[in-house]
């Protein structure tokens, strides 16, 4: 597509779309039509990112853009054709730079994973000993964030790989893996009342001040939603993006508080008591993402297997492949 409408424009010797072009492009919707930002994310100039959007404009024929003034306001048809086609081009580039990186020596680059503060601490440190034994000479990069963030990291093509709780199976640029279910606890300090109370309930907890997740990390949502159906409105009098710090909190008699499961550890914490909270809250699934059509280097398989058994490369290939869009 991208192909048939600069032909429409270009003369054979003439000028060409070049990539700069389609990253420039990209980077500007993907901030909001907002040049500026664009540029500065870019690291270059404003007039320089119009410069180029409007030669590209000009060697497709095409307007890509609705303008009001001086303003960017909208895609037109065209330029939502335009866009679609330039992110799988960037894609295919970025394609061909893998293949030769895995067949010049597969044992050695960077694996990039976005993930929030619960899988990094909790959860990915045996993965990731183990990988690194096995793949010694690739670099391990880890990106913390908000599952949102995780999300927007992997989209954009920041990261090989995200792995988060919530928002990655709401992005359809994403192909989502269901990983392992889980579910909460409850932590209050040795000796508190609510450590007595058989069984637990939500009312019970919503008596006492309540410290946990911020609300865009780890099943706030579900656990809020649990609240609520009960017609509860529990007290939340302190919220953090990491557990760490939760448990710091109810340790000083602040507030009881709720965390993913695989948060609590018995001899570290031996100050808390830990109350199981999963007939409570709806369990909740961690899932790993990857872009479509992106050409996997052999080790992100491996640490997907290590992550995650059941997901062979048979598996993983199966799954991108059905989630592909046609060509």
């Amino acid at each position: 597509m991208l192909r048939d409408l600069a032909a429409s424009r270009c003369p054979a010797g003439g000028e060409t779309v070049n990539l700069q072009q389609l990253r420039y492009l990209c980077a500007v919707v993907d901030h909001g039509l907002n040049v500026s930002e664009a540029a500065t994310a870019l690291y270059t100039s404003q007039p320089g990112v119009s410069k180029q959007i409007r030669q590209l404009e000009d060697e497709l024929g095409v307007e890509v853009f609705v303008r009001q003034g001086k303003r960017l306001a909208a895609l037109t048809p065209a330029g939502t054709i335009v866009v679609a086609t330039a992110r799988r081009a960037l894609v295919e580039i970025s394609n061909l730079k893998r293949v030769a990186e895995e067949f010049r020596s597969e044992d050695e680059g960077e694996l990039a994973i976005a993930t929030t503060h619960t899988q990094a601490r909790y959860v990915l440190p045996r993965v990731l000993k183990g990988f690194a034994a096995r793949y010694p000479k690739v670099r391990l990069v880890l990106h913390q964030g908000s599952p949102r963030q995780v999300a927007e990291q992997t989209a954009a093509g920041d990261v090989d790989l995200g792995i988060a709780t919530e928002a990655l199976a709401e992005d359809h640029d994403l192909v989502t893996l269901p990983c392992y279910d889980w579910n909460r606890v409850v932590l209050v300090p040795n000796g508190h009342p609510l450590a007595s109370v058989r069984p637990l309930s939500l009312e019970a907890i919503a008596t006492h001040p309540i410290v946990t997740y911020d609300s865009a990390f780890t099943g706030r949502s579900q656990a809020n939603a649990a609240f609520a159906a009960r017609g509860l409105v529990p007290n939340v009098v302190l919220t953090a993006l990491d557990a760490d710090v939760i448990k710091t909190y109810v340790s000083l008699g602040m507030g009881v508080g709720i965390v993913a499961q695989m948060a609590y550890d018995a001899h570290r914490d031996a100050d808390l008591t830990c109350l199981d909270a999963s007939h409570l809250f709806p369990p909740s699934t961690t899932r790993l993402a990857l872009r479509r059509n992106v050409f996997l280097r052999s080790y992100v398989y491996a640490f997907i297997g290590l992550f995650v058994p059941r997901y062979d490369r048979a598996a993983v290939d199966a799954a991108i492949g059905g989630a592909r869009e046609p060509a």
